[in-house]
């Protein structure tokens, strides 16, 4: 079962803007780029460095301590299958905005 988590008004991102959010113990960063939202676990698999701070172009984040770069759609390490962070669908209803956290046991 999934749980959303609704973001208040207020901290939802601008465009090309970011915001990092406290759930259940785990740091989510969420972006807005250019009206879409993506959001993903802060931590980057490598060694854990928050990727919210990263340099954002396009779709593409980039690790501050070691320079991974990751796509927002797929959570993938660029130009690779292996290395994955966790991203999450964002929903928008009625003007508000939701982070969708599937639990691991129950994703595809």
């Amino acid at each position: 079962m999934s749980v959303r988590l609704q973001l208040p008004v207020d901290k939802v991102p601008a465009p090309g803007g970011r915001a990092l959010f406290e759930q259940d113990g785990r740091s989510l960063a969420l972006f807005n780029v250019a009206g879409q939202f993506y959001a993903i676990d802060d931590s980057c698999p490598h060694q854990g460095a928050s990727l919210c701070g990263g340099k954002l172009e396009d779709k593409v984040i980039q690790c501050c301590a070691h320079g991974l770069r990751f796509n927002l759609a797929s959570g993938y390490l660029l130009n690779s299958t292996q290395l994955k962070v966790a991203n999450y669908p964002v929903e928008l209803i009625d003007d508000q905005v939701f982070i969708v956290i599937v639990p691991e046991e129950s994703a595809p």
